[in-house]
């Protein structure tokens, strides 16, 4: 009789178990239906939604093909947030610049939330990013940013790195770091008012840990603690690693904002930081100021990080085209000597007279896809776009790759072609689907430095170097994905000229 009793207890408490969890499964897909108005997707599962239905390591293009069969804007539900994937360079044009407004701000991400309390300029949103972009903007203008009186700092760093490079006497050499370091030291020299030795080793470890950062920030485990926050703070795992990383490099950036109390002039600001210093006092007491010491170090670490990254990747991705087609190196080089030379180095006011290098910069990076994804964009507002009713507050993913590789606007998108930037005269000319650094309110905020910086780089060590791969090796254009997409670590060889 007992048994009997245990056996029913038994199957009971199973029942209910079965009960729960299938209730739970239909309240999910219930509660996250999409609405009749709101864009179509693929078919969802309960509680994951479709973080199954992508392929994480490649998003960018799994998001592209899922475009072909749900048209131009549609949804994902990645757990339990609704994204809204906005394709091809009509639909993004209208997101971001036509109805700019109602797509202005930024989702408000636990993970993000959780590392930087809301501070920084470019996950913030209302009036701490409105006051923090406008300050920097001005500030980092003031200091040369987008003039004719920054080259000088640029042609310097690239004379500092061409010694590293010349070292290696033609012999295979990884250039990540060297290039990593060369393009942050422009940004330090702005915001920390100094540039860092190649050999510094405390340096190297934090571009070490930023690479590593900017991997993890779009991996899966980013979207699972966006989407289960309660869950992920209690587990172990990457996330934790990423949190940890972000704190090292705070660390970092609050030792050099010490360094510039201690010899702070107001009489005499050098950098972005004795500025910011200055706006913290004169702000002092007004309740709606967001200047303080803590949304400094987060400027300061969103435009260490934006102002390295996306430039160094973008020469990491040049020096493998070139190897990979030494034609056009050729050709490239042949033009910069004609109109330079080899006894100057190069200004920007060559650009109007070197199109075809010009046009090689710009479909290095239109082919490199630098940040495929851009950043997620939120809505401020309800608004309609493509035919369907997006509400307030979704996330909103304008995918870049989809435009920059769209078969209606580039000959051959799949290949590497300069002649996408050239008209019948060899004229350089930038086709209005070119935004790698995205468009609207939100267009990237270093934008003049980053093309100051990749034209004269890229002309410097095309002058200076012919690049190859080493005896027997091809170039490989396999890449990680994080919020960049990087080629993996590689070496070549620098022929100097």
């Amino acid at each position: 009789m007992w048994d009997m009793i245990g056996t029913y207890v038994c199957w009971d408490v199973k029942s209910l178990l079965i009960f729960v969890a299938v209730f739970i499964l239909i309240a999910d897909l219930i509660k996250n239906r999409r609405p009749a108005s709101f864009p179509p997707g693929p078919r969802m599962f309960p509680i994951v939604g479709n973080m199954l239905s992508v392929d994480h390591k490649k998003l960018h293009e799994s998001m592209t093909k899922l475009s072909r069969t749900y048209g131009d804007v549609y949804s994902l539900r990645m757990g339990q947030r609704f994204v809204v994937v906005v394709n091809g360079f009509d639909a993004v044009k209208e997101a971001l610049i036509t109805q700019g407004d109602s797509f202005a701000e930024r989702p408000v991400l636990a993970l993000q939330l959780d590392m930087f309390k809301g501070l920084g300029l470019l996950f913030t949103n209302g009036n701490t990013w409105r006051e923090q972009r406008r300050f920097a903007l001005f500030t980092l203008r003031n200091f040369g940013l987008g003039k004719k009186s920054l080259e000088p700092v640029i042609l310097d760093e690239f004379t500092h790195c061409a010694q590293e490079i010349t070292g290696y006497k033609g012999k295979p050499f990884y250039p990540h770091l060297i290039i990593n370091n060369a393009v942050s030291n422009i940004i330090c020299s702005l915001v920390f008012g100094h540039r860092f030795e190649y050999d510094d080793e405390k340096f190297k470890g934090m571009i070490e840990m930023c690479e590593k950062g900017i991997q993890l920030q779009a991996s899966i485990w980013t979207r699972l603690y966006n989407s289960f926050p309660h869950l992920m703070r209690r587990l172990p795992g990457p996330h934790k690693t990423l949190q940890n990383i972000w704190e090292d490099v705070k660390k970092f950036i609050r030792e050099e904002l010490q360094d510039h109390k201690q010899n702070w002039d107001p009489s005499d600001q050098r950098d972005y930081i004795d500025c910011y210093l200055n706006e913290i006092q004169m702000t002092k007491g007004q309740t709606d100021s967001t200047f303080d010491d803590a949304n400094l170090v987060a400027c300061v670490l969103d435009l260490f990080v934006a102002g390295t990254e996306t430039t160094s990747t973008t020469l990491r991705w040049a020096f493998l085209y070139m190897a990979k087609y030494p034609e056009i190196q050729e050709k490239v080089q042949a033009e910069i000597d004609t109109v330079i030379g080899q006894s100057r180095q190069p200004s920007m006011e060559d650009r109007a007279n070197l199109p075809y290098t010009d046009a090689v910069i710009h479909e290095i990076q239109r082919i490199g896809n630098i940040v495929p994804l851009n950043l997620p964009h939120s809505t401020t507002r309800e608004v309609q776009l493509g035919g369907y009713t997006i509400p307030k507050g979704v996330t909103v993913v304008p995918n870049l790759t989809s435009v920059l590789f769209n078969k209606n606007d580039w000959e051959t998108p799949h290949t590497f072609n300069p002649g996408h930037f050239l008209n019948e005269e060899g004229k350089f000319v930038k086709p209005a689907a070119f935004i790698p650094f995205s468009a609207g309110k939100r267009q990237c905020l270093g934008e003049s430095l980053a093309k100051m910086e990749l034209f004269l780089f890229f002309t410097s060590f095309m002058q200076r170097y012919t690049f190859s791969m080493p005896v027997g090796v091809k170039p490989v254009f396999d890449y990680h994905l994080g919020a960049t997409r990087a080629p993996l670590h590689y070496e070549l060889c620098a022929m100097s000229r």
